[in-house]
């Protein structure tokens, strides 16, 4: 019996090639880790000119991250997550409904929208109000739309 040595050397390579890429498909098809015991709740919250959130022009913009610390680019994140918590993430329960404050009947629209996950839970938010001076007494001045 004659042996090739060619032949056998391609043998063991395909048969490492295999075993290794059987191996690194095994690695990659195994579930991710939890990195953290809390639900991530990471938002992106906007205030923009405009009557439509779709078509309004972004004027600022800022991250929000509440879980499992207040982080972002938020100026106030720890305010902003505990005013949250406090409506359990639900943002149309942030607006007072009407303010006492004397504000200019201009029709200047101005759309604040919150897009993200809030304790895990998807979350599309946005609502429009007539002027700036209305946005900030119907929010009540809270920290959540303050930037």
């Amino acid at each position: 019996m004659r042996r090739h040595p060619h032949a056998i050397f391609a043998t063991i390579t395909a048969s490492t090639l295999l075993l290794g890429g059987f191996a690194a498909a095994t690695a990659q098809a195994a579930p991710a880790k939890a990195e953290s015991l809390y639900a991530p709740s990471a938002l992106v919250l906007t205030v923009a000119r405009g009557e439509d959130p779709m078509t309004a022009t972004v004027e600022r913009a800022v991250t929000l991250a509440c879980a499992p610390t207040a982080e972002g680019t938020h100026p106030d994140p720890a305010a902003a997550c505990k005013e949250l918590a406090a409506v359990q993430g639900k943002f149309a329960e942030l607006a007072a409904g009407p303010s006492n404050r004397t504000c200019t009947r201009q029709w200047d629209p101005v759309v604040v929208t919150a897009h993200g996950v809030w304790q895990g839970k998807p979350v599309q938010f946005s609502t429009t109000y007539g002027n700036a001076c209305e946005m900030a007494g119907s929010m009540n001045d809270n920290a959540v739309f303050a930037f």
